[in-house]
Parts: C-alpha cells; sequence; structure tokens
C-alpha cells in the first residue's frame, strides 16, 4: 500500500536501529522489520508513514512471481503507480521478468528511500523511478508504452482504520476510489493488477470484470493470515497451480445486467 498523504510530506527517512528510537505509533510495525525486510539490517530506510503501508518482502515476491506466471510474453514493461519505499518495485527487478520498470512515487523523501533500498538489493540500475502523480504522469507519459505494460498498484487505503471494517467499501476509499483507479488506469493499459485491502468487497471488484475475463483475487498471507489481496484485471492466464497454504484463489465474474 502507498503511503501518501493528499501530497503532504511524509518527513525525514529513518534506519531505525534500536526500539527506543521508533516511535510508538510504529513499533509495533518496527518490531517485525525483518519479516517485512529481509535486508532491513544492511540499511533500509523508510518514512515513518511507509511503515503503514509497505508490502512485507515475502508477498511482494509472491505477487511478482505470479504476475510472471500469468501475464502474456509480450507485457514486457511493469508500471507501479505507487511505488512507495520500493518493496514491489524491487521484487519485480529481482523477478527478471520485466524489461523495464517504471516506479512513480510523488513524495520526494519516499523516492529517495526507494532508490536506497533498491541499491541495497542489486536492482537500482534495474528500475526507472519517477518523482510525480501517477495520475498525470501516467497520460502524459506512458500512453505508447502501456500497450506493453501491465500496471501494477498499490493504493493509499485512507489509513490504518481500514481495519475496522468487516467489509471495505472501495466505492469510499480514499484518496481514490477503485472506479477512479480502474478508469484511469485501463486508459493506459488492458492488464491491471491492484493490490487491496483483505476485506474489500468482492462484489465491487466483480463490476468491472472485462467481458468473458474471469477476475482472479489472490489472498497473500503470512504465518496464515491474510496481509491483504491482489485483483488481476485483464487478460491473464489462470493461475492452475496447486495452491499453496500461504495463498487463497478467488475467481469473479461480471455481474450480469
Amino acid at each position: 500500500m502507498s503511503t501518501e498523504s493528499n501530497g503532504n510530506s511524509q518527513g525525514a527517512a529513518h534506519h531505525y536501529e534500536e526500539a527506543s528510537e521508533v516511535p510508538s505509533n510504529i513499533r509495533k510495525y518496527w518490531q517485525q522489520r525483518h519479516s517485512i525486510w529481509s535486508k532491513y539490517d544492511e540499511g533500509i530506510l523508510m518514512t515513518d508513514d511507509a511503515w503503514f503501508g509497505v508490502t512485507p518482502e515475502p508477498v511482494a515476491m509472491k505477487i511478482a512471481e505470479h504476475l510472471a506466471k500469468i501475464l502474456p510474453p509480450e507485457k514486457t514493461v511493469l508500471i507501479d503507480a505507487f511505488a512507495g519505499v520500493g518493496g514491489n518495485s524491487i521484487a519485480f527487478a529481482l523477478s527478471g521478468r520485466f524489461k523495464q520498470i517504471f516506479a512513480i512515487e510523488k513524495d520526494a523523501e519516499v523516492i529517495k528511500c526507494a532508490k536506497h533500498n533498491a541499491g541495497i538489493y542489486g536492482v537500482k540500475n534495474k528500475i526507472f523511478f519517477v518523482k510525480g502523480d501517477c495520475f498525470e504522469s501516467l497520460p502524459q507519459n506512458y500512453k505508447k508504452t502501456g500497450q506493453n505494460a501491465v500496471i501494477f498498484a498499490s493504493p493509499p487505503w485512507g489509513g490504518p482504520g481500514y481495519t475496522e471494517d468487516a467489509i471495505f467499501n472501495l466505492s469510499t476509499m480514499e484518496p481514490y476510489s477503485l472506479e477512479y483507479q480502474f478508469t484511469n488506469f485501463s486508459n493506459i493499459s488492458s492488464h491491471i493488477a491492484l493490490f487491496l485491502p483483505r476485506t474489500s468487497n468482492l462484489n465491487q471488484l466483480a463490476r468491472f470484470a472485462q467481458g468473458e475475463n474471469k477476475v482472479q483475487v489472490m489472498h497473500y498471507c503470512m504465518k496464515g493470515a491474510s496481509k491483504a489481496l491482489c485483483v488481476y484485471y485483464g487478460d491473464f492466464k489462470i493461475l492452475n497451480e496447486a495452491q499453496e497454504e500461504e495463498e487463497e484463489e478467488t475467481m469473479l465474474e461480471a455481474p450480469e445486467g
């Protein structure tokens, strides 16, 4: 999940080494730092807000693995629309599947973290970092590129309060609703992967199924608990491998009428 907050700066980048340094509101996330980043101790940088939204490395790697399996071969470009501190972009670069990876992030301090972290994982030169708003940058710069691209988006979910919803309303997700994202992204690429809260309303997701295509929804778990889901829109292959313990797949069809 991107950690952007209405365009405001998220503050300075940090590498916290001792619990006493860590603000109380992010301490529980910092305590999981080695599950989030396997190379955290090598100097990973984060803004404080980034702790709420960075995709844990095992989940990011599994998403990258799945995209590599189900994308049509001509889709050789990956656009990470809300790159944050780089968790997903790094995983996509490590997969070796894509000829080009564009990581778009509007916050200067956050994109500094992403570049630094990509360097720690040895893939900084495999990612094009773009400072800007994805909804402005995509139509201006990626209209032609989109023909060969998949758009991955881990958007803001409106803050930690999303965990209180039994069913998460994607129509009121802030600051960008599901409809707003899908409409804008589908103008660029026919292949879209959205990383969303695990309690997302499946009926709302199904409304954007295209034609006869079924929509794949995959829950990504750690230690048996779902962390989030990813919905795959477009002509993706169906993941027909035996589902592992840490994954759960759902197929959605467009509602009639």
